[in-house]
């Protein structure tokens, strides 16, 4: 994870080091007991003042009537932003436009726009409504029309597994960011080295706006790797050999989990990144001793 010698020259002096922020993640519960959980995480980390929370949108839109829900009630009870996640597959214009002013309604006024993934699954092709919008720059855009959101897009640092080469990932973000968005957030990794990479190529492409590092604490080892494979997140050897064997060790996976996360945000702390957004899983634990390390505090 460590950055070469150049990526360390551009280092920020610790004097000069802005606010840390950070966001966090959530989906919607689908039981009693998940959102029991949900709220619970919720209300241990509300008071790291996160800059929003963000709750996930199933492929298809699946999840469109829990994610209005619990953003609504994000925002009316907990005091902390909320933002709502959108996506543009298997809907049309108008029923995306719809979805928008109903969360506009609730107050909720952070949306992070994805093109997303087709009810068939990861990977499958993804081919637009006939009425909807094309892609998530279009979606960014159609946005804007409708209102002053503030706007989060996705960002692949492995490069997303349908590009066709890295011009073209870089082009598409490019275009997301050029229709409006305030900022990327990129997908897990787990060496730094592929951050620091993408975010080179972007830099040189004259993107500007910022790249936040999305971190995944890995609660489970075999579910975050599974998942990793589905998405195109590539999991390191090392990573593997750090938990192999520790399926039926719940205590040492926890403590090799936290040495994990911790030597990969302090690391990306130390060489100058001062926002962060971690993929919570519903699960507070973590990411409160990651935020502490980082020095985020109630």
């Amino acid at each position: 994870m460590t950055p070469n010698a150049g990526e360390r020259l551009s280092r920020q002096p610790e004097t000069a080091r802005p606010p840390l922020a950070v966001s966090f993640e959530f989906f919607p519960p689908k039981t009693d007991a998940m959102e029991a959980r949900f709220w619970d995480s919720l209300e241990r980390l509300a008071p790291l003042g996160p800059r929003f929370v963000s709750v996930t949108y199933g492929a298809g839109g699946t999840t469109r009537e829990r994610t209005l829900r619990m953003v609504s009630r994000i925002t009316a009870e907990s005091g902390v932003p909320a933002a709502a996640h959108l996506t543009c597959v298997g809907a049309s214009r108008e029923q995306v436009d719809t979805v928008v002013r109903g969360f506009a309604q609730a107050g909720v006024n952070s949306i992070v726009a994805l093109r997303g993934d087709p009810p068939e699954g990861v990977g499958q092709p993804f081919t637009p409504h006939p009425e909807g919008y094309a892609g998530a720059a279009d979606l960014v855009a159609g946005l804007r029309r409708i209102g002053d959101f503030d706007i989060s897009v996705a960002a692949y640092p492995e490069k997303h597994p349908q590009s066709p080469d890295w011009d073209a990932e870089i082009d598409n973000l490019k275009r997301k960011l050029d229709a409006g968005a305030n900022r990327a957030i990129t997908q897990m990794f787990f060496e730094n080295a592929d951050y620091w990479r993408f975010l080179e190529r972007a830099r040189k492409a004259g993107i500007t706006a910022p790249i936040v590092p999305g971190i995944q604490p890995i609660h489970s080892f075999r579910q975050i790797a599974s998942f990793a494979s589905k998405c195109g997140a590539n999991v390191p050897h090392w990573l593997a050999d750090r938990f192999d064997g520790l399926d039926d060790d719940p205590e040492t996976h926890a403590l090799v989990a936290a040495a994990v996360a911790a030597e990969q945000v302090t690391e990306l702390l130390d060489s100058g990144v001062t926002e962060f957004h971690f993929y919570t899983l519903n699960r507070s634990s973590l990411v409160l001793a990651l935020a502490r390390l980082l020095g985020i505090r109630p």
